[in-house]
C-alpha cells in the first residue's frame, strides 16, 4: 500500500487476543517500519484496542522499528498516560539506535521503562502472555 510520500506503509502486527472478557497482565503490540505522523493512525488503533483490555503492562516492541518522530512520540506517551490512569503502564521493548536517541532527547525515557529484548520473549500471535 503506498502512502502520498510513497513510502511503504508500516507493517503493525497486534498481539491482542480477540476477546475482551477476561483480565489480561500483558498485552504486546509490534510496531514495524518508521512511526511517524503516517503510521500514528494504524498504531493508535492498536494501542486503542490495547488499553480497552485494560492490562497491567502494554509493551510495544519496536526492534523492527527504525525512527520515531514527534508523532509517534506523543502517541506512545498519550497511551501510557492513559495507562496509567487505568493502573497500569507502557513500556517500550528494544528500540532502535535511532530510535532510542529521539526517546532520549524527548526525556521519554525519564517517563516510559525502556526493555532490552532479553527481559521479555514475544508470545506468539493472539496468545495471552501470563
Amino acid at each position: 500500500m503506498a502512502a502520498l510520500t510513497g513510502k511503504e506503509v508500516p507493517q503493525v502486527e497486534d498481539m491482542v487476543p480477540a476477546t475482551t472478557a477476561q483480565a489480561v497482565p500483558l498485552v504486546e503490540v509490534q510496531v514495524k517500519g518508521d512511526l511517524d505522523a503516517q503510521a500514528a493512525p494504524a498504531v493508535n488503533r492498536l494501542l486503542e484496542e490495547a488499553l480497552a483490555l485494560r492490562p497491567e503492562q502494554i509493551v510495544v516492541d519496536l526492534a523492527d522499528c527504525d525512527t520515531i518522530d514527534a508523532a509517534g512520540i506523543l502517541l506512545l506517551l498519550d497511551a501510557h498516560r492513559r495507562a496509567v490512569r487505568d493502573g497500569g503502564a507502557v513500556a517500550l521493548r528494544s528500540p532502535s539506535e535511532r530510535a532510542r536517541r529521539a526517546l532520549r532527547l524527548a526525556r521519554v525515557d525519564r517517563i516510559m521503562q525502556l526493555l532490552p529484548y532479553a527481559m521479555l520473549e514475544p508470545a506468539p500471535v493472539g496468545q495471552v502472555v501470563r
